[in-house]
């Protein structure tokens, strides 16, 4: 596993999110939103591990939790759901959810479709998920 300090964790992260920067990470690890930090020789780094916390942070962030939710819920959570989550970054990419349309189908399911697809094939998505839905309420 690779080690970070925290000004590479923020370099790192910038690429991500802009507003990532070194006092944001020494503030969100300061107020114990992601585990401790490792030791290494004498010196306390960040790992891979920290940089999905942060990753996830930023993704829950987006869809418009609280800090303080955002915490509570990161340490009810196991580190392959805040890898689960840290993936799932790209998907609120603010061009994304400008450019895409997004779907509610059910409470449990949602779409997001590119506006390059086509409005048949859009319709032959909608329509096939729905069936699908349907098939498993039977």
């Amino acid at each position: 596993m690779q080690s970070y300090t925290a000004k590479q964790v923020a370099e790192v992260l910038q690429q991500d999110d802009p507003r990532m920067n070194l006092r944001t990470v020494r503030y969100y690890t300061q107020i114990g939103m992601l585990p401790p930090l490792e030791l290494v020789g004498n010196k306390r780094v960040y790992t891979d591990n920290h940089i999905n916390y942060f990753r996830a942070i930023i993704t829950l962030s987006r869809t418009g939790e609280s800090l303080a939710s955002i915490q509570e819920t990161l340490q009810k959570l196991s580190m392959a759901d805040i890898e689960k989550i840290s993936q799932q970054l790209a998907l609120y990419e603010t061009s994304r959810v400008i450019e895409n349309e997004t779907l509610k189908i059910t409470d449990d399911v949602i779409l997001t479709i590119s506006p390059r697809i086509s409005a048949e094939l859009k319709q032959k998505v909608i329509d096939s998920v729905s069936q699908v839905l349907r098939g498993e309420n039977q």
